[in-house]
């Protein structure tokens, strides 16, 4: 059963509000590059250099593109899908240890920018665009990038602490 009290006492936590910082401060971070793409970036490509350019497209998958589905009602379970996971990511951010809670907010963080556009827009704005001659990495955001470096983190960190007590 769930015990309230023991949330609260979580959830209220002096720790907690600097990992709520990580958070507001990735979110923040995504949204504005993201504001700053639409508002600036035309239909043609912006061309940075040989390997990196920005080419706005509109992602109704999930991370990276995949999974792309024109069906509403796929993409409305996907959506509230990804929003369950944000509350279980939030519920283990709460109980976690520092470390712990320090990954996860990078993985909300992002997971948080990506599922309000897909609230708002109905579709995730990807534009950084990383190729090399003729191969091109799947186009992403800001939040792909923290949410990938979130889950690389975890895993390093779910390893070593193997390692530790094997």
């Amino acid at each position: 059963m769930i015990d309230l009290k023991e949330i609260k006492n979580n959830v209220i936590k002096k720790e907690n509000f600097y990992f709520l910082i990580i958070i507001l401060f990735i979110f923040s971070a995504d949204r504005y590059s993201k504001v700053e793409i639409l508002k600036n970036l035309s239909e043609q490509p912006f061309y940075l250099n040989d390997y990196l350019n920005f080419d706005l497209i509109w992602n109704t998958g999930i991370g990276f593109g995949l999974m792309k589905f024109d069906s509403a009602l796929v993409y409305n379970l996907i959506t509230t899908l990804i929003a369950l996971v944000i509350i279980i990511l939030i519920y283990f951010a709460l109980k976690g240890e520092k470390l712990d809670k320090l990954i996860l907010s990078i993985i909300i963080g992002g997971a948080l920018g990506n599922f309000y556009d897909r609230i708002f827009y109905n579709a995730v704005p990807d534009f950084i665009d990383l190729h090399y001659q003729n191969f091109h990495w799947f186009t992403f955001n800001l939040a792909d990038i923290f949410i990938t470096i979130g889950i690389i983190a975890y895993i390093v960190k779910d390893i070593n602490f193997k390692k530790k007590y094997e």
